[in-house]
């Protein structure tokens, strides 16, 4: 029998970190398993894969050969099935192996965006805003109009009233910018979210679960104001809480 100082002498750090590596690869995608509903579909795969060894075993050539052409089909299938994952499973990766070449968003902006929150909560006006941190939000939205202009107050308001032609979409913020609006959102599939809430609110969330920006909306129905961070809705804010978690978030020291 090998004993473990055996064993560590043939092993080099080379095979130490490839075992590792394997290891992790491993776990991340039995974890991906986990979140998604992929576990449900990887049982049936094994049930598939049970009745192909049984096929080859008893040497059923028919039975055999469609479930050959079955997995060549199941792979691509695979990857259409899992595509908003995989792409959310990508865009975090290169988020977090990625150098962050946005501005950052300072208290001026902040300050102006509350006050536009605001102005539109007391009139009940619809509002959907998003806030890049260190992730470009381009390849999540659709539909845009190019606005790139400074962010303000008066900017804001214009663009949400209900009569101007860019109202109904997202507005979105890069560092001291406005650089889009009229965006349509990637919508949440999130179960918890209450029926009450609509398509900005799904939309918001939608946004916050597939990057790392911030998305305030504020409700055309009640005037309520809720701020959508990592896929969490924060609910029925007023102008100072929002204020207060924007710099939070956004890591602003207005000490």
């Amino acid at each position: 029998m090998v004993s473990f100082e055996d064993l560590f002498r043939v092993l080099s750090w080379k095979d130490i970190v490839d075992i590792l590596s394997v290891s992790l690869f491993f776990y991340g995608v039995l974890y991906f398993l986990r979140i998604t509903k992929g576990l449900q579909i990887f049982k049936g795969l094994a049930v598939l894969a049970v009745l192909w060894l049984m096929a080859e075993l008893l040497n059923l050539r028919t039975l055999s050969w469609i479930f050959e052409k079955l997995w060549t089909v199941g792979l691509f299938s695979l990857v259409v099935i899992f595509q908003p994952e995989i792409r959310k499973t990508l865009s975090k990766l290169g988020q977090r192996a990625g150098v962050s070449v946005i501005k950052p968003v300072g208290e001026r902006v902040v300050d102006r965006v509350v006050r536009a929150c605001s102005f539109l909560s007391e009139r009940q006006i619809g509002g959907l805003i998003v806030i890049e941190r260190g992730q470009s939000v381009e390849g999540l939205v659709e539909g845009c109009a190019l606005i790139d202009s400074v962010v303000s107050v008066e900017l804001i308001i214009t663009i949400f009233n209900p009569l101007s032609p860019l109202h109904d979409g997202a507005l979105v913020i890069r560092g001291d910018r406005v650089v889009y609006a009229s965006c349509i959102l990637p919508l949440s599939k999130s179960q918890e979210l209450p029926k009450k809430y609509g398509t900005r609110h799904r939309a918001a969330l939608g946004i916050s679960e597939e990057s790392d920006a911030l998305c305030i909306v504020v409700s055309e129905e009640t005037g309520e104001i809720s701020l959508a961070v990592a896929g969490k809705l924060h609910r029925n804010l007023d102008p100072e809480m929002l204020r207060a978690m924007l710099l939070k978030e956004l890591r602003i020291d207005n000490v």
